[in-house]
């Protein structure tokens, strides 16, 4: 007697996130069932046209978007970016970029090299470690 083990799922919600699309907007199909994993790595390696079509135009979530933006997604919310966006949203802010986008990104790269420089120390100390051995 062998029993097949069934077929890992994920909810759609989180296929969706782990694809980078904004969920409302992917075919109602794809909403309304469980991913298995071969279906999901599937849509991985060889993307349908909607697929594609929402990862190249959008809209994008919130993630997404802050990626393509360069700030966090505390700052899209600051800045009043509540809602997912197109990629000519996306690009219309970066031609012509608000006060708050500006201000944000500063935010972020300062924070970004504060992570650096911490994760730096962090290695300067484990070899100093590493020698007092």
């Amino acid at each position: 007697m062998t029993s097949e083990k069934p077929s890992q799922t994920m909810k759609p919600a989180t296929a969706a996130k782990k694809l980078g699309i904004y969920l409302p907007a992917a075919p109602q199909e794809f909403q309304d069932k469980p991913i298995s994993r071969a279906e999901f790595n599937e849509l991985q390696s060889n993307p349908p046209a909607w697929l594609s079509e929402l990862r190249r135009n959008g809209p994008h979530p919130r993630p997404e978007v802050a990626r393509k933006l360069n700030v966090s997604i505390s700052g899209l919310a600051r800045g009043g970016i509540t809602e997912p966006l197109t990629t000519a949203e996306i690009t219309e802010l970066l031609q012509n970029p608000p006060a708050w986008l500006v201000a944000e990104r500063a935010t972020q790269a300062a924070v970004r090299a504060e992570a650096q420089r911490v994760k730096e120390k962090e290695k300067e100390q484990e070899k100093a470690a590493q020698k007092e051995r």
